[in-house]
């Protein structure tokens, strides 16, 4: 089976993270099993001190990489403009993000995106927050929203669905509505640089019945969206459970 580095295609270069229901799992999934590895946001992101080596709070990210420890025991660091209050810090802007990305010579992980823990959305007209330089952008939904209702305790931004599919507030959601959502161009696929890859990421794949379930997901994306793979998962134990082309 593929590890998440390789799944992900994240080896290298600025990786980004949108949608619902598994960015943060998979940031600290890749930067702990990449060399060198930057973890950062453009948009607020809970504190993240226990998954790093080391967090840098700082307007000037590329003064603190010019003089920061380039011992591997350093990495992966954390680097955020400010502490907004108590439990999560603010993001950089994107340019700041391929500021960064230039200066640093291992890959740069991103949170592009807020969901308020819920299992899907689709981004409003300021969302997502993709640096212009992202070498790949990976959407993700989680499989345990199929069967729930669309409604705000489930997806982020319901209406935003409702308006990109056509379905009607508190249908239930089906394989075919998180399919379409990550396969388009404004829901999952919002935002995607013109030279940046796209690998939508199904996530809570915990048994049989979710792999299912993620297949069809996967079958919907592909029909829609041109996008290599699409990747199902396992993020809370860090594992891919299948790639699907």
């Amino acid at each position: 089976m593929d590890d998440v580095v390789d799944a992900l295609d994240a080896a290298a270069g600025t990786t980004c993270l949108v949608g619902a229901g598994g960015k943060k799992t998979t940031l600290y999934a890749l930067a702990n099993r990449l060399d060198r590895a930057v973890l950062t946001a453009t948009v607020r992101i809970p504190i993240f001190d226990r998954e790093v080596a080391a967090v840098r709070v700082t307007r000037d990210p590329i003064a603190v990489l010019e003089t920061f420890d380039g011992s591997r025991s350093a990495f992966p660091l954390g680097l955020v403009p400010e502490r907004e209050r108590d439990d999560r810090y603010l993001g950089y802007e994107p340019a700041a993000v391929d500021d960064i990305a230039a200066a640093h010579d291992g890959p740069v992980l991103v949170k592009a995106d807020g969901a308020r823990t819920r299992l899907l959305k689709a981004p409003n007209e300021r969302e997502p927050q993709v640096p212009p330089g992202a070498d790949r952008v990976v959407p993700v939904a989680s499989v345990d929203a199929v069967g729930e209702p669309l409604s705000t305790d489930v997806v982020h931004r319901p209406e935003r669905v409702v308006s990109i599919t056509g379905a009607d507030p508190g249908d239930e959601i089906t394989p075919e509505l998180v399919g379409r959502v990550l396969a388009h161009d404004l829901g999952g696929l919002k935002g995607v640089p013109m030279d940046a890859t796209a690998i939508p990421l199904v996530n809570a794949v915990d048994d049989d019945a979710d792999e299912a379930v993620a297949r069809e997901i996967a079958a919907v994306v592909h029909e829609r969206a041109d996008v290599p793979k699409v990747v199902l998962a396992r993020m809370i134990d860090g594992e891919v459970v299948d790639v699907v082309r």
